[in-house]
């Protein structure tokens, strides 16, 4: 017979335990409901191995199947086969794991060999002159700014505060911080003009 179905005389020997540990655990045994968890893991690792679960996710799926009983435990009917009861639960954590996967593997591409190829600018003497250069051009033209439109352009753009930060550093409203954000802008591109 087949270790996957809880047909043999062990298996079921194993089940019958399951059943007056769950019991017991419903009636609030500590140690009952310990001894449990600790002894389901390897049957749901063997779950989502089944299912197709990589190697390095089988504890995430372990994790989230035993996240899953505590939860529901209290619902749980001891007239019903534990281990069936069990298996469910943990078929349904893997695909629900195998289909993360998929959507997250279809957006992102692992390539450790991009990293080593990768060139690091910020260790190009050239392009951290280009960037100094740019920086002291932008501190040149914001110094030429009215004074509201400077001052967004410094807590908005330069220091990154948001809005909400920025309003209650100036004591100005949001809007108003919006209004001369944008003038700034905009007096720097005509300024610029072609230059970027």
């Amino acid at each position: 017979m087949s270790r996957d179905n809880f047909t043999e005389k062990a298996d079921v020997s194993v089940d019958e335990r399951w059943l007056r540990l769950m019991g017991a655990a419903q009636r609030g045994e500590r140690a009952a409901y310990a001894t449990l968890l600790r002894e389901c893991v390897p049957f749901i690792r063997r779950v989502a191995a089944r299912q197709g679960v990589r190697p390095d996710q089988i504890d995430d799926v372990v994790q989230e199947t035993l996240v899953a009983l505590h939860r529901a435990r209290a619902a749980y009917d001891p007239a019903r086969p534990f281990a069936a009861w069990l298996r469910a639960i943990a078929q349904r954590r893997a695909i629900d794991l195998l289909r993360r996967s998929a959507r997250i593997d279809g957006r992102e591409i692992h390539s450790p060999l991009a990293y080593e190829s990768y060139a690091d600018v910020s260790s190009d003497p050239a392009a951290q002159s280009a960037a100094r250069s740019g920086a002291a051009l932008i501190t040149a033209a914001a110094a030429n700014l009215p004074a509201r439109q400077r001052e967004a352009l410094e807590q908005l753009a330069l220091r990154g505060l948001s809005l909400e930060a920025a309003a209650t550093e100036t004591g100005r409203s949001k809007g108003a911080l919006k209004v001369n954000l944008h003038r700034a802008l905009k007096s720097l591109r005509v300024r610029f003009g072609g230059e970027g």
